[in-house]
């Protein structure tokens, strides 16, 4: 099974990928792409994340193996832009949106499950200030929207939302492995 965490910054992500792993000691883990790229400014901007985008693309097009759990899919750096453009803070052009969106598309078909975490209260996943809330909940608004739209998502690849405290995702991960 081939599947992929995606959320907004600090919705657990990593925390369900460690807890899953530790399950299943046999799967091979693709870290956030934020890991692979060389980037000295963290500060997410168009340049920064479609860097990030190409480069979760590609470890997804270019893995053959049968079996992995990727944190983040290109979905996410798709959704940061659009979220980006929505809080006036840096705009990508048309068109590199829309290659965005073919990199996205062509490269979740290389996904089984992509498990989506959306922003919920009753998680109970405290942020502070330097986390930027603002860009985390227009992320995740625009995370749930592309989910919705059936030329980046092929029918192939399944996906579901996970909520709930941290052993209740991680029953829910394992019940959509199982079915």
């Amino acid at each position: 099974m081939r599947i992929a965490i995606s959320g907004t910054h600090a919705s657990g992500k990593s925390t369900l990928i460690s807890d899953f792993v530790a399950a299943h000691r046999d799967i091979e883990v693709m870290p956030d792409p934020f890991e692979l790229i060389d980037e000295s400014d963290d500060r997410p901007g168009p340049a920064m994340l479609l860097r990030q985008l190409r480069a979760s693309a590609d470890r997804l097009e270019q893995n053959d193996s049968p079996t992995f759990i990727a944190e983040r899919s290109p979905l996410d750096f798709l959704a940061y832009l659009l979220a980006l453009d929505e809080l006036g803070r840096g705009t990508a052009s048309d068109e590199v949106i829309e290659r965005a969106r073919e990199l996205t598309a062509s490269a979740l078909r290389h996904i089984d499950l992509l498990a989506v975490l959306p922003l919920s209260s009753a998680d109970r996943i405290w942020v502070g200030d330097d986390e930027d809330p603002d860009l985390r909940e227009a992320m995740d608004a625009a995370l749930l929207d592309l989910l919705d739209d059936p030329d980046l998502i092929p029918a192939t690849t399944r996906v579901i939302e996970i909520a709930g405290d941290r052993a209740t995702r991680l029953a829910a991960l394992e019940a959509a492995l199982a079915d």
